[in-house]
């Protein structure tokens, strides 16, 4: 496992949550971060409920959550998830207000989850920052705060504040933090594990691709082929464009080589492998396409610090 993988420090969630919430929204703000305990056997992150007046707090489509009232939990932390959802103008009143400029001061970053910046720009915290929200409430939202700089971006991350528009952003922006606080190629184990970005679509010579979107389809490509790996010239053949320009696409946004990616890949899987099935070790090397035991023992020992068989061994 890459070093940046591992944190000295598990970063603290709080979860300010109104009633009607989206629990979609919930869980796609959340599990990443249990994803990346599973992944990590450590607890790279912690999390709690916490609610104005405590209690039992209901999502738009009935899910139950037991929380914290503010007072009772006197929350501080790293991150601040506001997640109002529906009926958030309602929630825009002077003790939320107060409540949310007193955590300025006691989180170091706040954080906007779908209609949570219109509760952030109302009390004053938004002003001369960059800020997203749901998209149907866009242009409600630049109009309604123009000293807000608004921005039609999925999610936004700036220095002690974040935003984002939605349920399907809550996901991507929690991948981003994820992706900050450790790695890309850690971030994308969590992505695969929730088959985000896995839709293979081969690519459009007349569509110009984004830098994110051309390295999530070959890397859906490189998970389909882990038995018999392609050379990297073949899938950026695949994909339609110049070996050169996918190479700086992935320098861009993973930091590592193609290849080096493909590489991550095939080893995660032998560790997926390992750790969840009795597979032979033989057996798991020819899936994730070494050609003998060997190779893969060498280079899994290189990636996580033990061979395969002393990792199984240790669970």
């Amino acid at each position: 496992m890459q070093t940046s993988e591992k944190s000295e420090r598990t970063q603290s969630i709080c979860v300010l949550l109104f009633e009607r919430f989206s629990n979609h929204c919930l869980a796609n703000a959340i599990e990443p971060f249990r994803a990346a305990n599973t992944i990590a056997h450590q607890d790279l992150y912690s999390w709690k409920h916490i609610s104005l007046n405590g209690g039992t707090i209901s999502s738009s489509s009935g899910l139950p959550v037991e929380t914290l009232s503010w007072a009772e939990a006197m929350p501080s932390g790293d991150y601040l998830f506001v997640m109002p959802s529906y009926g958030f103008s309602e929630y825009a009143t002077p003790r939320t207000n107060e409540i949310l400029r007193a955590a300025r001061t006691r989180f170091s970053t706040l954080v906007g989850m779908d209609t949570g910046a219109w509760l952030l720009a109302t009390a004053g915290l938004l002003d001369g920052r960059r800020a997203t929200i749901h998209w149907d409430e866009y242009t409600r939202f630049s109009e309604t705060f123009p000293n807000v700089d608004a921005d039609e971006n999925r999610f936004i991350i700036e220095p002690g504040l974040a935003t984002c528009g939605g349920a399907s952003t809550a996901f991507e922006l929690t991948l981003e933090l994820i992706k900050n606080h450790h790695s890309p190629m850690f971030a994308l184990e969590i992505a695969a594990l929730f088959m985000h970005g896995d839709k293979l679509e081969m690519h459009d010579p007349f569509q110009r691709l984004s830098s994110d979107r051309l390295v999530r389809r070959a890397t859906a490509l490189m998970r389909r082929t882990i038995e018999q790996p392609l050379p990297i010239p073949e899938i950026s053949k695949r994909l339609g464009v110049d070996q050169r320009s996918l190479e700086d696409n992935f320098q861009h946004e993973m930091r590592l080589t193609p290849s080096s990616v493909y590489k991550s890949i095939r080893l995660r899987e032998a560790r997926r492998l390992v750790e969840l099935t009795t597979l032979s070790i033989a057996e798991i090397s020819e899936r994730c396409g070494y050609q003998n035991t060997s190779a893969m023992t060498r280079a899994y020992r290189l990636e996580f610090g033990q061979p395969p068989k002393a990792h199984r061994q240790s669970l």
